[in-house]
């Protein structure tokens, strides 16, 4: 249901909160506007009210009068059932809830807590303006956060404490500050046999508090500290008579559970240093300045270039700068080994990662969102996300604060650097100088004074670190078969992408890995880039529209998603090239369209082609004849 703007939804939330009684205008101007009442306010209330009743009773006639919005002679009245409204239902069943403490059992006790606090989906009057709004927003959460409070005392008492860590450990995120939920969540975690992950939260805590408000945390908060340290015997769960462990000095909270999960380096990395430098400078510059902002690089490029390993070899230079650990998924966005993992499953080998068991894991993304950033609060963690379908699968997993986050992609989020200020970085093929030293470095030994064989295979690769492994590779794997015959089978053009491929491995084959990111483009993208295979570039946007008949406007577009997804280079003068095993790559995938279709997509060209230089013929030959007329003219007549 539409109900208007946010004025108008502010009159709905005051007179609901008020279901069934009188509200005079004069209270609904102060709850909009407050103090700052302009002189249409009364005039802007009777809007409100029409624009609510026809969203509420769309059917009603002009003339007659609303059923569900009425006009009183002192104001205006809302009929409606209290029940219908969830502030009421969420206020009526947690005092049902505190009458049954004590009372009832408490199995029915915790179901009225939970019936209470399940009501809330977000945020109570959110984006709604004005005074009223504004303080209703306040009382409801913190009605709500002394109940999730009561809540979790009841389900301690019980000795149910893993089941209340994942709603604390939310509630903890939303109000950092509130020391009641700090203590009860450091309880649960210890009871849970979390000591360290518990101290932690004791530690998290005084340093907010004495950062932000210069204070030490309250005597409940100490007096637990302490008898954590101490392994006392009032925190045993109800009915363990179990010794609890002892914490001890030496279980320190600044000693969590540090994972370890970076794969390891690729062999024979090497170039890139001017890019690994300046990355490495900025995110250290990045995590020691801005508390509160997680430093994100985001690297891109195109399939086979070397991404992983880039981000690999940058972590390994960050491991000082983020002492606390390091978290690896990959997330599989080109599919090439199974679907994509969603934000949500990532999460959980995020949390398992963390130490969460998997029973303790909350169902859902914002709950493990919220969970995982509530974990890493005030830890140095480095994160590292390789293969990244899109922004949005990457946004849940960055924590808050002084954790820092790499992620590969096959296409460049330009979206993720505007709204969240992540450092985009695109690396391009290596240069033939470097292609040549990790070709020599990995084929033992068989380019030793091949400078020139050598030379052929760097071009045959593209300055690809993929190809170029796999051409050494089959080099070492072939020691008798002569350069000259393996350099002969590279080069051939026709099958080439067949030779660049390891079997039993769809991720180290050059055809598989353009695959993917060719079946991750949209419909009209993907036609466009089989037509381009048709003419191998370099081309201009005049060539790629007349191939497919599409207009200059949507040419251009389609060029830049291309581009975007490193599929294509756009060089100076809007010139266009692919890289020369895409290009490959592209010629074959020409031959999936008609063969009528291409033949008059190659006849449009063939056109285009002769009229441009018909064009050029005529223009040269006006030349010509411009300079015959100015010698004739300016030769003298012979007397």
């Amino acid at each position: 249901m539409a109900l208007g703007p946010p004025k108008q939804r502010a009159v709905l939330g005051l007179l609901a909160s008020r279901a069934n009684d009188v509200v005079g205008v004069e209270t609904v101007v102060d709850a909009l506007w407050g103090s700052a009442v302009p002189q249409t306010a009364a005039n802007g209330v009777h809007t409100y009210v029409a624009g609510l009743r026809r969203a509420l009773e769309p059917g009603r006639g002009r003339r007659v009068a609303g059923a569900v919005l009425t006009s009183e002679s002192s104001g205006y009245c809302l009929r409606l059932d209290p029940a219908n409204v969830d502030a009421t239902v969420f206020t009526q069943s947690l005092g049902e809830a505190r009458r049954s403490r004590g009372v009832g059992t408490v199995d029915s006790t915790l179901r009225l807590y939970e019936q209470a606090i399940s009501l809330w989906r977000s945020e109570a009057y959110s984006g709604i303006p004005g005074p009223f709004a504004a303080m209703e927003r306040t009382r409801l959460r913190d009605l709500r956060l002394t109940a999730v409070e009561e809540w979790a005392a009841e389900m301690l008492a019980v000795g149910r404490h893993a089941d209340v860590i994942a709603e604390l450990t939310g509630a903890v995120s939303e109000e950092p500050l509130r020391e009641k939920l700090r203590w009860l969540l450091i309880q649960a975690l210890y009871r849970s046999g979390r000591q360290a992950d518990a101290l932690r939260m004791y530690e998290e805590i005084r340093q907010l508090l004495s950062r932000e408000l210069g204070v030490e945390p309250g005597t409940d908060l100490r007096n637990l500290y302490h008898q954590i340290l101490s392994g006392h015997p009032e925190l045993r769960p109800p009915g363990d008579t179990s010794p609890l462990p002892l914490a001890g000095r030496d279980t320190a909270f600044h000693l969590p559970l540090k994972p370890a999960q970076l794969p390891p380096l690729a062999r024979g990395f090497l170039g890139r240093d001017t890019e690994l430098t300046d990355l490495e400078t900025v995110l250290t510059e990045e995590s020691t300045r801005h508390g509160a902002t997680t430093p994100v690089a985001v690297v891109d490029g195109l399939a086979g270039v070397g991404k992983s390993a880039f981000v690999l070899e940058l972590a390994n230079r960050l491991l000082a700068c983020f002492p606390d650990g390091q978290l690896y998924v990959d997330l599989r966005g080109t599919g090439l080994q199974g679907r994509p993992v969603s934000s949500a499953d990532a999460l959980g080998q995020l949390l398992v990662g963390l130490g969460v068991d998997s029973s303790q894991i909350p169902p859902g993304l914002a709950a493990r969102t919220t969970l995982y950033r509530s974990l890493l609060h005030g830890q140095r963690m480095l994160v590292v996300l390789d293969d990244v379908a899109a922004a949005d699968q990457l946004r849940p997993l960055i924590p808050r604060g002084a954790s820092c986050v790499l992620a590969t992609s096959r296409q460049r989020f330009s979206g993720l650097a505007a709204r969240d200020g992540a450092h985009l970085v695109t690396i391009g093929p290596l240069a033939d100088e470097e292609s040549a030293q990790l070709l020599t470095g990995l084929s033992e030994g068989r380019l030793e004074g091949e400078d020139e064989v050598g030379a052929r295979l760097v071009a045959v690769c593209g300055g690809l670190p993929l190809a170029l492994r796999i051409v050494a590779d089959g080099l070492a794997a072939n020691p008798d078969v002569p350069l000259t015959t393996l350099v002969e089978q590279y080069e051939a053009e026709h099958g080439r992408l067949d030779r660049l491929t390891v079997k039993d491995d769809a991720a180290a084959s050059m055809r598989n890995v353009f695959e993917a990111s060719y079946q991750a483009l949209p419909a009209d993208a993907a036609r466009m880039f089989r037509h381009l295979g048709l003419h191998g570039g370099p081309f201009t946007v005049h060539i790629a529209a007349t191939l497919t008949e599409a207009d200059h406007e949507s040419t251009e577009s389609l060029l830049a998603l291309l581009s975007a997804h490193h599929l294509l280079e756009e060089g100076p003068d809007q010139q266009y090239r692919f890289n020369s095993l895409i290009a490959v790559y592209a010629a074959e995938c020409a031959e999936r369209e008609p063969p009528a279709r291409r033949k008059e997509a190659l006849d449009r060209l063939t056109q285009l082609e002769s009229g441009t230089a018909n064009a050029r013929s005529s223009a040269a030959n006006g030349a010509w004849q411009d300079a015959l007329g100015h010698r004739a003219l300016s030769t003298p007549t012979p007397r």
